[in-house]
């Protein structure tokens, strides 16, 4: 079909409607980082502070993801941009909603969490970006991955046989080797609470 066949249909709610009711102004939480960095874990324990403020919220997964929505994707350079593209798309229907939706993904490419920013306001935005030497990445190795990608198991492996381009001005950066995990929580709130995220 071809795109000038395509019509916007808009909703009787407004995205503004949607905001007010939650009392919290919507975003995406976006974070950023080698596997093995503790994205999942950090997305997973901020949505819970979140929950507990009273926020609605929803939390994609990269592996999770790849069971479903993105099944049907490999981990070329081309999949995993068209990866990052859907997801985006998927995050900004969250952020119309009026929700905070956070994502945990490698997402390794500079133009791709470019284009996932432009999706939406500029302050709708908010990169995370999980700062853990690769070396350290590497001794955790919680799923094994390295330990295939350097035998030769495992093609275009960030880190490894594929590089990991590094956020230039992100919001938030976390050193997540060398600081508790709570502390880096309380750091998240904090920001979102001074920036007018949360209404609590």
């Amino acid at each position: 079909m071809n795109d000038k066949n395509l019509l916007w249909h808009n909703a009787n709610i407004s995205k503004e409607q949607r905001t007010k009711i939650k009392n919290q102004k919507p975003c995406i939480i976006w974070f950023t980082g080698l596997s093995g960095s503790g994205k999942s874990t950090l997305g997973n324990m901020l949505e819970k502070k979140l929950y507990e403020l009273g926020c609605h919220t929803y939390l994609l997964d990269g592996d999770n993801v790849r069971h479903g929505l993105n099944s049907d994707l490999g981990f070329d350079k081309q999949s995993r941009v068209e990866n990052i593209r859907r997801i985006g798309e998927v995050a900004k229907l969250f952020v119309e909603s009026g929700c905070i939706i956070l994502t945990a993904f490698i997402s390794p490419y500079l133009d791709d969490r470019k284009i996932v920013r432009d999706l939406v306001k500029e302050d709708e935005f908010i990169e995370i970006y999980v700062d853990v030497p690769l070396e350290v990445c590497e001794k955790r190795d919680p799923k094994g991955f390295y330990k295939k990608a350097r035998a030769g198991e495992i093609d275009n492996f960030t880190g490894i046989s594929s590089p990991y381009e590094v956020p230039i001005n992100p919001e938030i950066k976390i050193q997540n080797d060398k600081i508790d995990i709570e502390k880096n929580i309380d750091k998240i709130i904090l920001y979102l609470k001074e920036k007018g995220y949360l209404d609590v």
